[in-house]
C-alpha cells in the first residue's frame, strides 16, 4: 500500500507542477497590461534665465587680452547642467553660467589679502576664497593673469563649482614665476 501511495504522490506532483506553471503563465499573460507602463516623467528643469549677466570689463594689457581670449575659448558650454549665458561687457574676458549666474572674470586686478590668509589648491590651480553675504569669490593667485570665479550662495560647495575651470586655466594661462607659499603643487 505504501508503494502505491508513493506512486500516486509522484504522479500527482508530476501533473500538479506543470499545471501550476501553465495556470500562472496564462494568468500573467491574460492580466498583464498590453503595453508596459512608462516611467513617470521627470520634473522639468527649473527655468534658466537667458538674459545677459551684468559684468564689467577691465582694460586689459595686450598679454592679458591674449591669455583671456585663449581661456574663454576653452571654457565649457555648460557647468553641470547650467548653460553658458551672455554677459553685458567683456565677452573676450567674462563668462557666466546658470541662474543665479556663476561668473568667470579674467584679467581682474590681483587680489590683495594678508599673507596669513589661507590659499587652496583645487585640481592644480591655487585659489584665494573670500566669503561674502551673497556669494563666494574665488580668485587665482598662481597665474600670470588673475581669474575670478563668483559662486552665488544658492550653490553649495563653491570649490566644486570652481574646479571645472581648472583644466582650461592650466592649458591657457601660465603659472606666475613666484606663486604664494601654499601653492606648491600648482602647475
Amino acid at each position: 500500500m505504501e508503494r502505491s501511495t508513493r506512486q500516486a504522490a509522484i504522479i500527482a506532483t508530476a501533473v500538479a507542477i506543470p499545471l501550476a506553471v501553465l495556470v500562472a503563465l496564462v494568468s500573467f499573460l491574460k492580466f498583464s497590461p498590453d503595453e508596459p507602463k512608462a516611467a513617470p516623467p521627470s520634473p522639468p528643469a527649473a527655468p534658466q534665465a537667458t538674459t545677459p549677466v551684468p559684468m564689467t570689463a577691465a582694460k586689459l594689457s595686450p598679454r592679458a587680452e591674449t591669455l583671456c581670449r585663449a581661456l574663454l575659448s576653452q571654457l565649457p558650454t555648460t557647468v553641470r547642467d547650467r548653460p553658458q549665458r551672455p554677459v553685458t561687457e567683456g565677452t573676450e574676458q567674462n563668462a557666466a553660467y546658470g541662474d543665479p549666474a556663476i561668473t568667470v572674470a579674467c584679467g581682474i586686478p590681483a587680489p590683495n589679502f594678508p599673507p596669513t590668509d589661507l590659499v587652496s589648491l583645487f585640481d592644480r590651480v591655487c585659489w584665494h576664497a573670500a566669503e561674502g553675504a551673497a556669494s563666494t569669490v574665488l580668485t587665482t593667485v598662481d597665474r600670470e593673469v588673475p581669474i575670478q570665479v563668483t559662486v552665488p550662495k544658492a550653490y553649495e560647495a563653491a570649490a566644486q563649482w570652481t574646479i571645472v575651470f581648472s583644466k582650461p586655466i592650466i592649458e591657457t594661462v601660465p603659472k606666475m614665476a613666484t606663486p604664494p607659499s601654499g601653492c606648491a603643487g600648482s602647475v
